[in-house]
């Protein structure tokens, strides 16, 4: 990869745009190229800040950069200054300034030494107000490596994902992939529950492993209903319990007050008759005898 750099020194503008109200204005550029698609980050430099200048700033300030050698004969590489007025509440553009990097290629072959140039200065709506002036410098061509892709870096704090080994080699070296897990189902185990059994409790019997349990003889466990199937599942709809009628207890204490109370009538009529045989028995049956001689 083949590379060349180049010096700037960025002088000073003039005739600048104000864009402050009440005081002078405080002004530095920043410089950068635009269009290396080699270049692993944005090269970009920072002039310090000309206090109380106006529109008039003076820097002096020396930058460097690397440009890639084909992109430049290409004419795809752009220079680009930005000029800021720095400002406590926030700073503000005051203009900007695109130069080829070709243009000035060209314009310095030949040349000794640094070379002088003055380009106008576009405010943000676009219009021209000021210019800039700065100086630059080509050097020599160099083959730099080309740069390598960075390596993935592993976070310590994250787990490490592990495979199964690969199962079902055949004789001719080719494996096929295992068969894919049943739904719902732990490998291992032919009921699809979980293949390791509970541990066992002090005073009570092991227990089976899960999903190990026979089926229900009814729902829920209670004796006397057919199984049912799993619920949303297909098969025989659900048994339902027998209807109990909501007026069985009244009924039954219904026949009870009846039996009740025909068992008193029964209880009076045989004290009535006993009353009676008894007053017969007192002086009736006496009368009786006395008026009719057998």
């Amino acid at each position: 990869m083949e590379c060349r750099p180049i010096e700037i020194t960025i002088q000073s503008a003039k005739d600048l745009k104000d864009v402050n109200l009440l005081s002078k204005m405080d002004v530095y550029a920043v410089a950068s190229i635009k269009g290396d698609p080699k270049s692993s980050k944005q090269q970009k430099h920072k002039t310090p800040v000309d206090k109380d200048c106006g529109p008039n700033p003076r820097w002096n300030h020396r930058v460097s950069f690397t440009v890639d050698e084909p992109s430049l004969h290409q004419n795809r590489l752009t220079i680009k200054f930005e000029i800021f007025s720095d400002r406590s509440l926030g700073d503000r553009e005051i203009g900007e300034v695109n130069v080829p990097v070709k243009e000035l290629f060209d314009a310095a072959a030949g040349a000794a030494g640094e070379k002088s140039t003055t380009y106008a200065v576009r405010t943000p709506n676009g219009k021209s107000k000021g210019t800039l002036t700065f100086a630059y410098k080509f050097g020599e061509k160099f083959s730099a490596p080309a740069a390598s892709p960075k390596a993935v870096k592993q976070d310590p704090n994250q787990p490490m994902m592990a495979y199964p080994p690969n199962l079902g080699v055949g004789a001719g070296g080719s494996s096929a992939p295992p068969p894919p897990p049943q739904h719902g189902a732990y490998p291992g185990h032919p009921q699809g529950g979980y293949p390791y059994p509970y541990p066992a409790q002090p005073g009570y019997p092991p227990q089976p492993a899960y999903g190990g349990y026979p089926p229900q003889p009814g729902y829920g466990g209670y004796p006397g209903y057919p199984p049912q199937p799993a619920y949303g599942g297909y098969g025989a709809p659900m048994a339902q319990r027998p209807h109990k009628s909501g007026g069985g207890s009244g009924g039954k204490m219904a026949l009870g007050v009846g039996a009740g109370l025909l068992g008193g009538l029964l209880v009076g009529d045989m004290i009535s008759d006993v009353g009676d045989m008894a007053a017969y028995d007192a002086g009736y049956g006496a009368g009786f005898d006395d008026g009719f001689d057998f």
